[in-house]
This record gives C-alpha cells, sequence and structure tokens, in this order.
C-alpha cells in the first residue's frame, strides 16, 4: 500500500512540475505576451489600489468612531421602516 501512495503522490508531482514548465516555457517564449500581461497588471493595480483609495473612502469608519457594530445594527434597522 505504501508503495501505490508513492507513486500517486509522485505522479501528482510530475503532473505539476509539468504544468509549471509548460507555463514557464510558454511566458519565457513570448515577446507581445509580455507586454499584455504587464498591461494588464497595471491596469488591475490601477483599478483596486489606486481607485480605491481615491474613490472609495472608508466610510464605515468615518462615521462610526470606533462603534462599528452599533453603526451597522443601526442603519440596517433603519432600513427596514
Amino acid at each position: 500500500m505504501p508503495h501505490h501512495f508513492t507513486t500517486i503522490c509522485m505522479s501528482k508531482n510530475n503532473f505539476f512540475s509539468k504544468v509549471f514548465r509548460l507555463y514557464y516555457d510558454g511566458f519565457r517564449s513570448m515577446t507581445l505576451g509580455k507586454t499584455l500581461w504587464a498591461i494588464i497588471l497595471i491596469k488591475l493595480f490601477i483599478i483596486f489600489a489606486v481607485l480605491k483609495v481615491f474613490f472609495f473612502p472608508d466610510f464605515l469608519k468615518t462615521h462610526a468612531d470606533g462603534h462599528e457594530a452599533e453603526y451597522v445594527a443601526g442603519q440596517l434597522l433603519d432600513m427596514k421602516d
């Protein structure tokens, strides 16, 4: 039984190493793809970091003053009425 288990683990490890090598070789040989991935990563950084800071302020911190749970409960109960 242990021999079968090690065979399964080795085959999984071999599978992941083959997948890693596939992507590694693919990205290494890209020229235009690297540029496109860089543009995608820059856009994601702008969307999640820059826009969040300037356009989505921490509303709860500015209105709750340390009593976030009570503020949220009050807002939910006020919406019910």
